[in-house]
C-alpha cells in the first residue's frame, strides 16, 4: 500500500521502518530533519508537508506530541485534509484528548476521510520490537481494513469501540501504569529506609502477586540509576493531564492519579522532564531522604 507517516520520534521511526520492511511504500514528514533522514535512509520518501504526505497515500499514520499537534497536521492549511482524496484513512497513534479526536473525525466526515484513533502502549522497546499494544477507536469496518497494518507494528490489537474509545482506553492504561510505577517507587524507598537491600526486596516480590511490568522493568533501572527514557516524564505528564481532564468533565475522582501527577511535577521542577518515567523514584527519595541505589 501507499502509506504516509507523520511524526518520526523515538516511537514513529521504528514503526515507519517496520512498515517499509513489510513491503509498503512510505512517504514521510517530520518537524525536524533527523527523523526524516533516518527513515529515508531506510527506504522511505520525504514529502514537504503533511498535505503532500496525504496526497501520496491511501493510509496516513500520525505519531506526534499532543492534541494541538494532531489538529495542526490534520486540519491546518498544509494538513492532511488539504491533500487527501475521499476514502483516505488517517490512523492517529498519538495519545490525545478523546473529545478533540471526535472533533477531528466530524471535520473529516464532510471530506470523506476516515479516522481511527489508535494510541499505543509499550514504549520505545515495543516500537522497536513490533510488540506494541494498540487500542483502536472508530468504524469497525475501517479497523478491519487496517488490521494487517496494525499487525506489522504491534502484538496486541484491540478494537475498543467508536471514535474516541481508543483514546479513552489508552488513558485508562496510563492511569494503571503511572500508579503502579508509584507503588514500585514506594516499595523501594520503604526497603531502603528500613535497611533492607532494594535488590533483594525486588527479587523476593517479583515472582508473586506484586509483580508487574513496572516492577520487573523499571525497578532495576531505579536501583541502577539508569534514567534513560523509554517513555519520558513529560510524555507521562501529558497523558495524566488528559486523563484528569476527562475525569473532571465527568465529575470523576481519581485520587491516586492526581497524586502521581503531583509527584511527576516535582520531578519536572527539578529539570528532569526528559528522563524516563522511572525518575519518579527521585521524588519519593527526596521526600524520604534516602536513595534506593547508586
Amino acid at each position: 500500500m501507499r502509506i504516509g507517516f507523520i511524526g518520526l520520534g523515538i516511537m514513529g521511526r521504528p514503526m515507519a521502518k517496520h512498515l517499509i520492511d513489510a513491503g509498503h511504500e512510505l512517504t514521510v514528514w517530520n518537524r525536524s530533519q533527523p527523523g526524516i533522514d533516518d527513515v529515508v535512509g531506510h527506504g522511505g520518501k520525504a514529502a514537504p508537508s503533511p498535505k503532500d504526505v496525504a496526497a501520496a497515500s491511501e493510509v496516513v499514520f500520525t505519531m506526534v506530541g499532543d492534541s494541538p499537534d494532531v489538529e495542526a497536521v490534520s486540519l491546518g492549511a498544509d494538513g492532511i485534509a488539504a491533500g487527501a482524496s475521499a476514502g483516505l484513512i488517517h490512523v492517529d497513534c498519538t495519545t490525545m484528548s478523546p473529545s478533540v479526536t471526535r472533533e477531528i473525525a466530524a471535520a473529516y466526515e464532510a471530506k470523506g476521510i476516515e479516522l481511527l484513533d489508535a494510541p499505543v502502549s509499550g514504549g520505545e522497546g515495543g516500537a522497536i520490537n513490533a510488540t506494541l499494544s494498540i487500542m483502536v477507536g472508530g468504524k469497525k469496518d475501517v479497523f478491519d481494513r487496517c488490521l494487517p497494518l496494525f499487525e506489522i507494528v504491534g502484538k496486541t490489537i484491540t478494537y475498543c469501540g467508536p471514535t474516541g474509545a481508543g483514546q479513552t482506553v489508552k488513558l485508562c492504561n496510563q492511569v494503571a501504569v503511572s500508579v503502579t510505577n508509584m507503588a514500585v517507587c514506594e516499595s523501594l524507598v520503604l526497603a531502603a529506609k528500613s535497611g533492607v537491600s532494594p535488590e533483594t526486596m525486588l527479587q523476593a516480590i517479583s515472582g508473586g502477586a506484586a509483580s508487574s511490568w513496572q516492577l520487573l522493568n523499571l525497578g532495576p533501572k531505579m536501583i541502577e540509576r539508569d534514567f534513560r527514557p523509554g517513555f519520558k516524564v513529560w510524555h507521562q505528564q501529558k497523558d495524566l493531564r488528559l486523563a484528569l481532564e476527562v475525569a473532571r468533565d465527568n465529575a470523576l475522582p481519581l485520587p491516586a492519579t492526581s497524586l502521581v501527577a503531583q509527584l511527576f511535577a516535582s520531578v519536572e521542577a527539578d529539570g528532569l522532564r526528559e528522563e524516563g518515567t522511572q525518575a519518579l523514584v527521585k521524588a519519593l527519595e527526596k521526600l524520604a531522604d534516602v536513595s534506593v541505589g547508586g
